[in-house]
């Protein structure tokens, strides 16, 4: 069974601010996040969107929210959390599968250099996931998937990865919800994989989870009906196709939008100055600035990199999170500091 926690104190959060609207709000929604231009920032949006009598009022049926989840809900160092599912996978089937050893990308995964195990774009990928899951069904992913979140420890935390999560942000999403938006996951990783726990630590429901997938078919087998994976990629949620996504699948363009990459420069750029866009609008961006509390990187770093972004931030009116300055916690208590 998953660890629950940050699902705990993200109901309990939205249980404080789930009632009321407008000026009427508790009088703090983002408790984890210090005063300063920041927090006001996000709180001024939302007032302005909500506000019946403000000439920015937004219909509740179009407040659209969209969350990239790496290094934007969830912790992303020292490698992606999927990442490191991928690795945990190959580990265990390589007593069967000796080639693995001299065999790109499956040596260089057992190795943990994920940079070179993709180093092959699309079709290296796909034929990563079928030496790993191919013929598998949906449900039997997920079920692998549920397992390893049970177990796995980030390296560093020694927490799970499931309390990896940001305090601030799932009070933001509570936040937002408490408002009238609909919070949806915008994500490179894969949408199969975050599905699995997007409810439970996120309050997100799986239907609000878009990321990047693989081929699937409908199919019979012995009488029972299923959906099984295919060794094809069939989206790639990232940079330009974030905007293509959230397009396919929700229809709207987003009101509000959260990121912390150059991958997700093209969905705050859509965001906030799309075609027909019309005020109000947001766009936020998560700098990691922490190097004692979690980790400190930007231009530099292969995992995150966050470039162009932030170069274009001040223009387009972005706001930007210094995490070290503007979040007093970085993640939910552990059930130990209780």
């Amino acid at each position: 069974m998953l660890h629950a926690l940050p699902r705990m104190i993200l109901l309990a959060t939205t249980i404080a601010f789930g009632g009321l609207t407008g000026t009427a709000r508790a009088a703090d929604p983002l408790p984890s996040w210090n005063e300063g231009a920041t927090k006001q920032a996000i709180l001024d949006f939302v007032d302005r969107a909500t506000s019946v009598d403000s000439p920015e009022y937004v219909p509740p049926g179009k407040r659209i929210a969209t969350f990239d989840n790496d290094g934007t809900l969830w912790c992303e160092q020292p490698n992606y959390i999927q990442a490191e599912f991928l690795i945990a996978r190959v580990k265990a089937l390589a007593a069967d599968h000796p080639e693995w050893k001299t065999q790109r990308p499956h040596a260089a995964l057992l190795k943990g250099d994920l940079r070179d195990a993709l180093s092959g774009g699309e079709q290296g990928f796909a034929d990563l996931i079928t030496s790993l899951h191919a013929g598998q069904t949906l449900e039997q992913f997920q079920e692998l998937v549920r397992e390893w979140f049970a177990v796995a420890r980030h390296p560093r935390f020694q927490r799970p990865y499931t309390e990896c999560v940001y305090q601030p942000m799932l009070e933001l999403l509570a936040y937002l919800r408490a408002s009238g938006f609909k919070t949806y996951i915008v994500t490179g990783g894969g949408t199969d994989f975050v599905r699995t726990v997007s409810e439970q630590i996120y309050g997100i429901p799986p239907e609000q989870v878009i990321g990047s997938s693989i081929r699937t078919k409908f199919a019979e087998r012995s009488g029972v009906f299923e959906i099984l994976r295919l060794p094809e990629i069939e989206f790639i949620d990232y940079g330009a196709g974030k905007p293509i996504g959230i397009e396919q699948f929700i229809g709207r363009q987003p009101r509000a939008a959260f990121g912390n990459s150059d991958g997700d420069l093209q969905m705050l750029q859509w965001t906030t100055a799309g075609a027909n866009r019309k005020p109000p609008h947001f766009g936020l961006l998560v700098h990691h600035t922490d190097a004692e509390r979690e980790y400190a990187y930007d231009r530099q770093s292969t995992i995150g990199t966050l470039k162009v972004a932030l170069d274009q931030a001040a223009e387009r009116g972005w706001t930007v999170v210094d995490m070290k300055l503007d979040w007093r916690v970085i993640f939910p208590p552990t059930a130990e500091s209780e």
